[in-house]
């Protein structure tokens, strides 16, 4: 009985994924979510223009290591992604889209919680410096040791622990890679962004 109320929590939750936005959404196991060291060295050479804004990507998190190591304590992940026309994700409506990565990301990791999956943990893709606070000069957390203005939504990076999302949309089923593909005549090219959300 308890093994079918836990699948029923864990369906709810995709299904979830799907209220909140996402555009596809499975869930795997974590042997299946690659963490390569060379990923998250791409974040600070050649440097992202983001790298040390936030407490969400290097060097402020554990990266690859610490992720290896938190990996152990969950058995399954949810893995969703948001598809777009490929033009919104190289323009300034980019960061509206990243934004709701972030909202579903914590969206599911906050039910999971209430479902009594009191260690799940979300990531998303960006900096959530520039996605929620690109008006403010500083990092609240960072400047000044205070709180996260957006604690309800802004989620770590996935880029930092060297998560390879190619991979993990391929663990998901998914032929589409991140980034965008050619459209067929007619057709409208497509880009894709992933999240991520430990279960446990």
């Amino acid at each position: 009985m308890e093994q079918v109320k836990n699948q029923e929590r864990l369906t709810d939750l995709i299904q979830l994924a799907y209220q909140l936005g996402a555009t596809h959404a499975e869930m795997i196991r974590v042997e299946d979510i690659s963490i390569e060291d060379d990923l998250a060295s791409l974040c600070k050479e050649p440097q992202c223009e983001n790298y040390g804004l936030s407490p969400s990507c290097p060097p402020h998190v554990s990266g690859p290591s610490g992720f290896r190591e938190s990996l152990k304590n969950f058995k399954q992940a949810v893995v969703f992604k948001i598809e777009v026309p490929s033009e919104i994700l190289f323009s300034n409506e980019r960061q509206e889209i990243f934004r709701l990565l972030h909202e579903v990301a914590s969206g599911i990791e906050q039910s999971a919680v209430r479902a009594g999956y009191h260690n799940s943990k979300a990531y998303a893709g960006g900096s959530c410096k520039q996605i929620f606070c690109r008006d403010h000069a500083k990092c609240r957390v960072l400047s000044e040791g205070g709180k996260c203005r957006n604690p309800d939504h802004a989620r770590q990076s996935m880029s930092g622990f060297g998560i390879n999302v190619q991979k993990l949309m391929q663990a998901a089923g998914w032929t589409q890679s991140q980034g965008a593909h050619e459209a067929t005549r007619g057709e409208t090219s497509m880009g894709s962004v992933c999240g991520l959300v430990l279960i446990g």
